[in-house]
């Protein structure tokens, strides 16, 4: 019996699930035919590690068992496996029956003999009736430590850890906490995980049925302190291992009960700190499911599984979850049957990747083996694996089902997952035009001929005249690689095949569309026009613009006005144009704040410069003791700086206007205007 042993691969995955269930990693197609080229993208090309399986192996696959003899096993209780740095697979195993702790040294497979390296008892301090072990790494320090939990009475119960440094290849060193306050009573199941920059443990309690948490602090080296977590359904009963996993940023125990043959599943909500989760029964009196004694979780293809040790049915049981949460119904549940000679097994390994081939061990005290579980790759890909952020191409040389694996930063807190099937059938006959090269602005027929074809779907939706039709018109501003999609009958295949059509590097930017008040000016123009000086620029139409040849003219239209920017090349065959919307909007008035009346020039004279008015009530305007100086209802007039003929005092003047705009809306405004001379 052990604790619920994630992968670090998956425990680490897990952190990242909303990322998983909301976002893909990488583009495939769903369907292909055989010898078909198949360019997979990365959506994270800039993550530290990429690895990329095309014919991986599926969880959801059965998968097949070989018993580990000749190991010197007596009853083991624990299994554990994971990757050192060394690039070597280690394996642990604890034996309670003779008091052991052994090191497998697997080499660079997990296919391998392990050579065995026998710690005894350590020294002595290794506990009697020893039961779980849990593997955890500080990202930290990089240092190696393993939990274990002993005890079949409250006297002999014990929570210790071993300790490898940086690397587990080395001899360890252990430490026995003892029974931490006299709150260990049959200690099962235990689990470390770090949750900010502090460290907690948990385990059940088989004879007191408690789930129990561990505080380690900052330090995972400290001795901890102890804490209760209550459950209040009665969920547990005998309980014998945890399994643990984070989604949507949630905590998940599922816990498995020796008594009634169950498993509940605690919900500690988003802190490891929580004293009162919710909990439930997800499973009750499974037909397969006897004494259950170890369950481990992971995240494979987008979906939750549980793998479950069946002590009393001699089996392997896989739980399939569509949600963490459920519901859970009896075809979720599938019995893998005894392979491997699996007979009473203790517990059963977190999951790791030999490159394609996924491997799990179980611990057996019935005839003290090992059975090694493998989800075996396929060899139908010309190309098994990738380790760069943009794959090679690569071919499928048979028709099946396939699993393409991508893992990003493995081994990191930030790590992802996922997987995808790929379908590949045999290749129709087809006509296809050839990649092509156009002027920016210009239009390209692509045309496709098959006579089996269902329909014809083109991708992107971008500048093109009919995507389901099997010849196309297409005029792209930049180079676009224009994907086609075709379905076949029944017996063939979905062909995923594109044109690129290259597009010249002519540009013109008209700039973004623009509001300006009535009477206002604006420039033109933004910074992705082409600059060549044998470039011809111009602007169209010619009214309200300063420039036509500028790149950033001034316009001032007198209502809502398009003006388009065409550039040519110096040969006359490719030309593009762009446009830009000037928006003219009646929202306030639009006079000067300063005029010169004895200039010419459009400052001569103070007055309104809207043009969207259709009714002035007023346009007055005082000097600074209040009195009125100029007065009109007319637009069209404006004040000449003049007092009853006379020149006015230069300073600053009072203007008030009271005007409706064309669209009705009234505008009553005050402000100042300077007399310069």
């Amino acid at each position: 019996m052990r604790k619920s042993l994630l992968s670090v691969v998956f425990l680490m995955g897990s952190f990242m699930s909303s990322v998983n269930a909301q976002e893909d990693l990488f583009e495939a197609p769903d369907t292909v035919c055989v010898k078909q080229p198949i360019q997979l993208v990365s959506n994270f090309p800039d993550k530290q590690s990429h690895y990329w399986g095309f014919c991986s192996g599926y969880i959801y696959n059965r998968p097949t068992g070989l018993k580990i003899d000749g190991l010197g096993l007596d009853g083991p209780a624990g299994v554990e496996i994971a990757k050192n740095d060394d690039g070597n697979y280690y394996g642990f195993v604890i034996d309670p029956s003779n008091k052991t702790f052994k090191r497998l040294n697997f080499g660079t497979s997990l296919a391998n003999t392990p050579v065995v390296t026998d710690f005894g008892d350590m020294d002595g301090i290794l506990p009697d009736e020893i039961s779980s072990m849990h593997m955890v790494r500080d990202p930290q320090d990089q240092r190696w430590y393993i939990f274990i939990t002993a005890g079949f009475s409250q006297a002999s119960s014990q929570l210790g850890r071993i300790d490898f440094g940086t690397s587990l290849a080395n001899t360890p060193n252990i430490v026995t906490f003892g029974n931490l306050e006299n709150k260990l009573n049959v200690p099962r199941g235990v689990f470390v995980a770090k949750e900010g920059n502090k460290w907690y443990g948990f385990f059940v309690n088989y004879a007191l049925s408690q789930l129990m948490r561990f505080d380690l602090d900052s330090n995972i080296s400290l001795t901890p302190s102890i804490t209760e977590v209550a459950t209040v359904n009665g969920v547990l009963s005998g309980p014998t291992d945890i399994g643990a996993i984070m989604d949507n940023g949630q905590w998940y125990f599922f816990i498995t009960n020796e008594n009634g043959s169950s498993i509940a599943r605690v919900d500690m909500g988003a802190s490891l700190t929580n004293a009162s989760p919710a909990d439930v029964i997800i499973s009750n009196a499974l037909v397969d499911l006897e004494a259950p004694s170890s369950i481990m979780l992971l995240r494979d293809c987008g979906r939750i599984y549980a793998f479950v040790t069946s002590k009393g049915g001699h089996a392997l049981i896989r739980v399939e979850m569509q949600t963490v949460e459920g519901p859970y119904s009896s075809t979720d549940f599938a019995n893998l049957g005894a392979s491997g000679q699996i007979l009473a097994p203790t517990s059963i390994s977190r999951v790791i990747r030999d490159r394609d081939n996924v491997y799990a061990f179980i611990s057996n005290e019935a005839n003290s083996s090992l059975t090694r579980v493998l989800f075996e790759q396929c060899s139908a890909a010309n190309i098994q694996y990738s380790t760069t952020n943009r794959p090679p191409e690569y071919r499928y040389t048979d028709t099946g089902s396939f699993n393409i694996y991508y893992a990003i930063n493995e081994g990191q807190p930030d790590m992802q997952v996922q997987c995808k099937q790929i379908r590949v059938l045999p290749t129709p006959a087809l006509i296809m035009t050839g990649d092509t090269t156009i002027c920016q602005g210009d239009t390209a027929m692509l045309r496709v001929i098959s006579i089996n074809a269902i329909s014809y779907s083109w991708t992107p939706n971008y500048n093109i005249s009919s995507p389901d039709k099997n010849e196309i018109k297409v005029w792209p501003d930049v180079t676009t690689a224009y994907s086609l999609r075709m379905p076949f009958p029944i017996g063939t295949c979905v062909v995923d095949t594109a044109v690129n059509v290259t597009v010249k590097k002519l540009k013109a930017d008209a700039g973004p569309d623009r509001t300006i008040g009535d009477g206002g000016a604006t420039l033109l123009g933004g910074p992705m026009t082409s600059q060549r000086f044998d470039y011809l620029r111009k602007w169209t139409p010619e009214q309200y613009i300063d420039d036509v040849y500028s790149f950033n003219p001034t316009v001032s239209p007198p209502h809502d006005f398009t003006y388009y920017l065409t550039v040519v090349d110096s040969s006359g065959q490719c030309s593009v144009t762009d446009t830009v919307v000037v928006f003219v909007t009646c929202d306030d008035m639009n006079l000067p704040n300063a005029f010169m009346p004895e200039t010419s020039g459009p400052r001569s004279k103070f007055g309104l410069m809207n043009r969207q008015i259709a009714k002035l009530d007023k346009f007055n305007i005082y000097d600074r003791w209040g009195k009125l100086v100029f007065s009109t209802t007319d637009m069209t007039k404006g004040w000449d700086g003049t007092i009853s003929g006379e020149k006015a005092a230069v300073g600053v003047y009072v203007w008030e206007v009271d005007a409706f705009c064309l669209s009705g809306k009234r505008i009553n405004k005050t402000g100042n205007v300077t007399l310069i001379r």
